[in-house]
């Protein structure tokens, strides 16, 4: 699997970056044949744009959301025009996976009608923890998240980069506060993208973000090979983050940037 990060500025997007989403790729079989599969991992403001350099959006094959704030969704209308009006025609429907309505949210965020349900581009899919998805190469499970709104992190399996017949896997916490089923979803895995928009000391609100440390805690009790920290708002520290994880964590730790590429 190759993870290229579109996105990682946490609440909104940032000087240098657009909100959290990410392209996770694998190749895969299809039909007779097999091919790279692409899918989107969240879609805060400016990530269509952004996606733009790293895939063709005409080639995503399902789009994931770990909840439906704003700063993970919004630039789904974005996808919505992309895929309706493409000059050689529309592009047919690519499946969406929330908690929550997906397609009441885009029509909120697109201002459109009611009777608007996006049905030539989306396919929504509500889950919920411990669902279930596979999607060409790819597994995801499921967990709850401890956040403001109903969120999931996410399991996913693959094939690896380098031996497509070795299967690997990585956790995205989305949006969380430290809580016992996430740190269930990150156990063993290869990498873990752990947001952690807070600073210890200076945020103290519970059920809402992890810190450096509390992600690093988390990553320590479920084992993972590496940490990746990312949602980090404008006003945080990426260095500050980085060496509180690095306290409590003796893994490999980095706060991502926009345009990263990792593989598993």
């Amino acid at each position: 699997m190759k993870l290229t990060v579109i996105g990682c500025s946490g609440s909104m997007s940032g000087k240098d970056s657009p909100a959290s989403s990410y392209l996770l790729q694998a190749i895969g079989p299809d039909a007779d044949n097999e091919r790279v599969w692409s899918i989107i991992i969240d879609f805060g403001p400016g990530a269509m744009g952004h996606l733009l350099r790293y895939a063709d959006p005409a080639r995503i094959d399902g789009m994931f959301l770990s909840h439906l704030h704003a700063d993970h969704c919004a630039d789904i209308v974005g996808m919505q025009v992309y895929r309706r009006w493409y000059p050689e025609g529309a592009l047919g429907r690519i499946p969406v996976f929330s908690p929550g309505d997906g397609a009441a949210r885009t029509r909120g965020i697109a201002d459109d009608p009611v009777e608007e349900t996006y049905a030539g581009e989306f396919e929504f899919h509500q889950v919920k923890p411990a669902d279930t998805v596979r999607l060409g190469p790819f597994d995801i499970e499921f967990f709850a998240g401890y956040h403001t709104v109903p969120a999931v992190a996410m399991r996913i399996t693959g094939p690896s980069e380098s031996d497509t017949a070795k299967r690997v896997t990585m956790t995205y916490t989305g949006d969380t506060d430290y809580v016992s089923s996430v740190v269930d979803a990150a156990r063993g895995v290869d990498l873990l993208l752990s947001e952690a928009a807070f600073e210890e000391g200076r945020d103290s609100v519970e059920g809402v973000h992890l810190t450096g440390k509390r992600a690093g805690i988390l990553a320590a009790e479920a084992g993972v090979g590496r940490l990746l920290l990312t949602h980090l708002q404008p006003w945080t520290s990426p260095q500050r983050n980085v060496a509180d994880a690095r306290a409590v964590y003796d893994g490999d730790v980095a706060a991502v940037s926009a345009g990263d590429v990792y593989t598993i």
